[in-house]
């Protein structure tokens, strides 16, 4: 069997429309491409309702972007989708920065808006 491709995928909460509306748009590549799912808690909820297939960690709050930080290090997940709200302050900040750097560190694509996250998508269907 073909070894899946680990995403992760993280919104804030004025994002998180925006991400289910993606990933349902583009759940012909997630499909063609093998593309197994995580997700902080609550963004994987969203995700599920639509009938997307997402394995959940904690809520980016209380813990689920440092288990993805922790995937990235240790070469599970290989590509982070986090669609950032810009406009809003978040007090788990520095688990953010710290998740950006950890993709920073392991050379690991990170797209934090729409337009980055589809050119990453495009990129695999290319291979």
């Amino acid at each position: 069997m073909i070894k899946k491709f680990e995403i992760a995928v993280i919104a804030h909460d004025g994002k998180k429309a925006d991400m289910v509306q993606f990933l349902n748009k583009n759940k012909h590549i997630l499909i063609e491409e093998n593309i197994k799912l995580i997700a902080t808690g609550t963004t994987g909820s969203k995700v599920e309702s639509v009938g997307i297939k997402v394995k959940k960690m904690l809520s980016g709050p209380q813990g689920g972007d440092a288990q993805i930080a922790a995937r990235v290090a240790e070469g599970k997940t290989k590509m982070v989708l986090f669609f950032k709200d810009p406009n809003s302050s978040h007090a788990h900040e520095p688990d953010i920065s710290m998740l950006i750097r950890i993709c920073d560190v392991h050379n690991v694509p990170l797209a934090t808006n729409e337009a980055s996250a589809q050119m990453l998508l495009n990129a695999l269907q290319l291979d």
